[in-house]
């Protein structure tokens, strides 16, 4: 690792709402392509990176406001963070990276279940994890996923990437070192 990184490993919480640039739903090309294009110089920095998604082609909350069943919602929300942690994956790879997509809900015929230890072997092969379906839980949001999983790594930091810096400001002022990026 360079000498002048603060940082060795860093937990990203990019939103899926992020991914969708300028449009109404669904996920701009242009802006994967374009978070891709800076993880990978993250990547190459020789920082391990490790990427928890967020949803936003369906949200669990948006769905129990107009009458579906929360947990359901809910569930239909984690399926889309997969959604937008193997379309990452694939900005990614078509970059070099190497990168793996980890779930919380099994499906392993598109991405590996999330199992801590096997996450971190890939963090020290120099690979690129991304995080899907939140806790695999109903009623839990991707934030709580993320803490989990950057504490359950030993991870010092964990980053938010977000289309507005709204969400942040927000926050608690007992958390100066919380900042939007």
């Amino acid at each position: 690792m360079p000498p002048d990184l603060k940082y060795r490993r860093v937990l990203l919480k990019i939103s899926g709402e992020a991914l969708m640039g300028e449009r109404d739903y669904g996920l701009d090309p242009a802006v994967v392509a374009r978070i891709a294009d800076e993880i990978k110089a993250v990547h190459d920095l020789a920082s391990g990176l490790r990427g928890a998604r967020r949803r936003h082609i369906f949200r669990g909350v948006s769905g129990a406001s107009v009458g579906m069943e929360r947990a359901s919602a809910d569930y239909m929300g984690m399926l889309a963070t997969v959604i937008n942690s193997l379309a990452m994956q694939n900005g990614l790879e078509r970059r070099g990276v190497a990168t793996r997509v980890q779930s919380a809900i099994s499906m392993q015929s598109v991405c590996e279940p999330y199992i801590r230890r096997r996450a971190v072997r890939h963090l020290e092969k120099g690979r690129v994890v991304i995080f899907g379906a939140g806790t695999g839980n109903p009623f839990f949001t991707t934030d709580t996923a993320a803490a989990l999983r950057a504490l359950g790594d030993g991870l010092r930091r964990l980053a938010e990437g977000d289309q507005s810096r709204r969400r942040l400001r927000r926050r608690p002022a007992s958390r100066p070192e919380r900042e939007a990026v």
